[in-house]
């Protein structure tokens, strides 16, 4: 039997949130109904973050009102405080996310606070999320190296992610925001981290800056990870980390694993429709 890998989709959100043409709600809702039929099991679909901040994600709860929920999809956000969690709440998410940073420079630039202040923001988020019974993911950001501090220390990864599994995490997130990270240098980030935490609890989210993406995962495998985030048609980046291009094309990995003899789930001619709805969209918005 072939093994199984998620693709955890995270294009309506990390992809959408840096496109600088606002993307309008009824455009969302279609294409995360596209992706919702194409067999995947994890949609972050939205983000309740300040719309001050992060305008393109001031429509979540429109979003998610206007979706044709898929039971066998789980639908989540990003909910950096209690005020964002309660509107996650009101919106009836599935599960929710926190993200904390491996960089004491991102972590300035991205929620201006330390690493330690955003510990301490989150945990009353977790504490309800754990008492509502929401499943809560952990994202840790410049997993390999940062646009302000440089190289990130494994062993600084490994703190971060083993804090927020502390906090109530089923999954940690290990993210290559610039797309820096090559095999050799996520192998030796994972070798560090896997002895706190067991792969199955951890997710590769590479972007392709670097077009090493696919490489990583493959490296990833070989330390047994089995859950990856991708967009489709590769969208993102960060708006506070300069030069990143992008998450890596969930079309590029499901097409990459079923070479390696793995089973997303996914229908690729669905991903290809929701690929070219993404691609007309965009045109005509641009």
């Amino acid at each position: 039997m072939p093994k199984k890998v998620t693709l955890f989709e995270v294009g309506p959100r990390d992809g959408l949130q840096n496109e600088k043409v606002f993307v309008p709600t009824s455009k969302k809702v279609a294409l995360i109904d596209h992706l919702s039929d194409a067999g995947f099991k994890k949609i972050e679909a939205a983000s309740f973050v300040s719309p001050k901040w992060v305008p393109q994600m001031a429509d979540g709860a429109e979003v998610m009102a206007g979706i044709s929920r898929n039971t066998k999809v789980t639908y989540a956000a990003l909910t950096p405080n209690m005020q964002g969690y309660e509107r996650a709440l009101e919106a009836k998410i599935d599960e929710i996310a926190i993200f904390g940073s491996a960089s004491e420079g991102f972590s300035q630039k991205n929620i201006n606070a330390s690493i330690a202040e955003s510990l301490e923001r989150f945990k009353p988020v977790a504490k309800a999320a754990t008492k509502d019974k929401i499943p809560m993911r952990g994202y840790v950001s410049c997993v390999v190296r940062c646009p302000y501090d440089g190289n990130i220390s494994p062993s600084a990864v490994a703190d971060i992610a083993n804090e927020l599994l502390d906090m109530g995490c089923y999954e940690i997130s290990l993210g290559d925001t610039i797309g820096a990270g090559k095999p050799e240098t996520i192998s030796k980030m994972l070798e560090v981290v896997i002895k706190k935490i067991p792969p199955e609890k951890l997710a590769g989210h590479y972007h392709d800056t670097g077009d090493k993406a696919i490489l990583n995962i493959e490296a990833s495998l070989e330390f047994g990870l089995l859950t990856f985030d991708s967009a489709i048609g590769g969208l993102g980046g960060c708006p506070y980390a300069p030069g990143a291009k992008g998450n890596v094309s969930t079309l590029k990995v499901h097409d990459r694993l079923t070479e390696l003899g793995y089973e997303t789930g996914l229908d690729r001619d669905k991903l290809v429709t929701a690929s070219d709805y993404l691609t007309t969209t965009m045109a005509d918005l641009a």
